[in-house]
C-alpha cells in the first residue's frame, strides 16, 4: 500500500504546486421538484458552519485524490442527507481555486472546514500547506449570504452547526472556559441574525462531545477537557439563545446527547468499531484527514459504513447518515413534515 500512499501524496503535492482548473463546482441549491420528497414537504436547504457540515468547499483541490468533504468520500455529509429528503441538492456556496483563494459559486452550502464562530482564520493553523488559512468564521458565513440574497424566507429550511473548533482551540480549563463562552453567546447573536432576516424554520445543533473523538481519547486526559469545554459551550449556547428569546423560534437538536448514546451502543447501531479507532487509515491518507480520504485509502473496504469516525475528528457516511434521520425526525416533532 505504500505505493499507493505514495501516488496520492504526489497528486495532491502536484495540484497544489502547479495551477490546475478546478475540478469541483458549486452547482445549483433548488427545491424544485415534481415528485414529493420522502418529508412531505419541499425546502430549500441553507447550512452554515464547520467541516462537520461542509459539502464541498475544498473539493477542487481535495477531489484530485478521491476527497472532497470531511467524511468517508465519496459519501455524504448529514446536510446533504437532510437536502435530500426535503427535496433540495445542497452544494458549497464558495469552493477554493487554483490559487488558494474562494471563488462564490450558485450554492447554500456555507459551511467551511476549519471555520469557527467567529474567529478569523489567519489565527490557525488548519491544513495550510493543502487549503491555505482562507476559511470564512460563521458571522461572515450569514454575511455572505444576505449580501448575495438579501433576506431569508419561509421556504428555507437552515441547518447551524458550529463550535467545535472553538472548543478545539481554545486550551485548557479554567482558562478556556471564557473563549468558550464567548464563543457560544457569539453563536446565538448569529441565530438571531438569521431570524431577524426572515428565516422561519432554523435548526440550531449544538457541539458533540468532541472528548469522546479518537482525538480526545488519545489526549493525556483522555477527552475530559474537551468534553467539559463541549458542555460549557452548549450550555452557553442554551441560555443565550433563552435570554435572547431566541429557543421558541429555532429548533434545537442535541448532537451532544446523541453521539454519546451512539458510542455507548455502537454495535446496536450498525458499527463493527467505535471510536478507538478510524476508517481513514493515517497510513495511506495524505495529511491523515478525511478531506483526503476516499476508498483507496479506508482501513477496510466497507470502513465507510462499520466505523464510526472517519478521521480523528470527523464522522463517517453512516454516521452522518444516521445523524441526519435523528435531524429529520426531530424536525418532524416541531411540526414541520414528517
Amino acid at each position: 500500500m505504500q505505493g499507493v500512499n505514495d501516488k496520492v501524496c504526489a497528486a495532491v503535492s502536484a495540484v497544489l504546486i502547479s495551477l490546475l482548473p478546478a475540478c469541483g463546482g458549486g452547482g445549483t441549491s433548488s427545491g424544485s421538484g415534481a415528485a414529493t420528497p420522502a418529508s412531505g414537504i419541499h425546502l430549500q436547504i441553507v447550512s452554515f458552519g464547520d467541516s462537520l457540515s461542509d459539502v464541498g468547499t475544498y473539493a477542487p483541490i481535495a477531489s484530485v485524490v478521491g476527497g472532497g468533504r470531511f467524511t468517508t468520500n465519496p459519501g455524504q455529509v448529514w446536510t446533504q442527507d437532510v437536502a435530500q429528503y426535503y427535496g433540495d441538492t445542497l452544494s458549497a456556496a464558495f469552493t477554493i481555486d487554483s490559487s488558494h483563494k474562494l471563488s462564490a459559486q450558485s450554492g447554500l452550502g456555507y459551511a467551511e472546514g476549519g471555520a469557527t464562530v467567529a474567529t478569523p482564520a489567519n489565527l490557525y493553523d488548519f491544513l495550510t500547506d493543502v487549503i491555505g488559512n482562507i476559511e470564512m468564521p460563521v458571522n461572515q458565513q450569514v454575511s455572505s449570504y444576505l449580501a448575495a440574497h438579501g433576506s431569508f424566507n419561509s421556504d428555507q429550511l437552515v441547518l447551524v452547526l458550529a463550535g467545535s473548533n472553538d472548543v478545539l482551540r481554545a486550551g485548557a480549563l479554567p482558562a478556556a472556559a471564557q473563549t468558550v463562552q464567548t464563543a457560544a453567546a457569539t453563536l446565538a447573536q448569529v441565530v438571531g441574525q438569521i431570524v431577524q432576516n426572515g428565516a422561519t424554520h432554523v435548526v440550531v445543533v449544538n457541539v458533540p462531545n468532541v472528548g469522546l473523538s479518537p482525538k480526545g481519547t488519545a489526549s493525556p486526559d483522555g477527552g475530559a477537557n474537551l468534553t467539559q469545554l463541549s458542555q460549557i459551550f452548549n450550555d452557553g449556547l442554551n441560555a443565550a439563545l433563552q435570554a435572547n428569546g431566541l429557543q421558541g423560534k429555532v429548533i434545537q437538536i442535541d448532537s451532544y446527547t446523541w453521539l454519546n448514546q451512539i458510542i455507548t451502543n455502537f454495535q446496536a447501531n450498525g458499527f463493527a468499531v467505535s471510536n478507538t479507532s478510524v476508517a481513514c487509515d493515517p497510513a495511506k491518507t495524505p495529511h491523515a484527514t478525511a478531506l483526503l480520504c476516499s476508498p483507496i485509502t479506508y482501513a477496510t473496504a466497507n470502513a465507510d459504513q462499520t466505523y464510526i469516525f472517519a478521521d480523528d475528528l470527523h464522522p463517517t457516511t453512516r454516521l452522518h447518515a444516521l445523524f441526519a434521520q435523528f435531524v429529520e425526525q426531530q424536525i418532524a416533532r416541531s411540526g414541520l413534515g414528517h
